[in-house]
């Protein structure tokens, strides 16, 4: 876990001091890949946030991250999103400074091409807790017609499109 400082006492069981009352500091270190903030770090209700260290000529699988909006910030490194518009995959490559936006329910995955240098971003997302469910390929999100973590109808969904390495 996190350690972090605040006014009051530390958050736990039996009269912890509420969340609402204090700042909380996320100290830096030993956060890759797991909450900063969230509700187990910190006592947030609504918000989950890391850092990301994504290594040189990696990519993560497709997924989407459920009912939950995800900000992405690069702060090092030149990352690429992907994701598909429903006719092609589309590719969005990121420099240091540049912000990012994934809906809800959107399939996507994230590359990091640099074979020496890695892609660290901050990420933070509109649910406590850090949802990721794994897709098997790219497809266009059909939106408010889709079910929960169903997609598209499968009239609109497209064709796979070949990954890259």
């Amino acid at each position: 876990m996190t350690t972090h400082e605040g006014a009051g006492a530390p958050l736990g069981p039996g009269g912890a001091t509420p969340p609402n009352d204090r700042v909380h500091h996320v100290r830096s270190g030993g956060t890759d890949g797991r909450a900063a903030i969230s509700g187990g770090t910190v006592g947030s209700r609504r918000l989950w946030m890391s850092l990301v260290e994504n290594p040189p000529s990696s990519a993560t699988d497709n997924h989407h991250h459920g009912d939950s909006e995800a900000g992405i910030y690069v702060v090092s490194g030149h990352p690429v999103f992907v994701y598909h518009d429903g006719t092609r995959e589309v590719r969005l490559a990121a420099d240091p400074g540049d912000f990012f936006l994934v809906p809800p329910f959107v399939p996507h995955r994230e590359e990091n091409p640099d074979p020496h240098e890695p892609a660290v971003v901050v990420i933070a997302r509109t649910t406590q807790e850090p949802i990721k469910v794994s897709v098997p390929e790219l497809y266009r999100f059909g939106g408010a017609n889709a079910r929960q973590g169903e997609g598209a109808d499968p009239a609109e969904r497209a064709e796979p499109s070949p990954r890259t390495p």
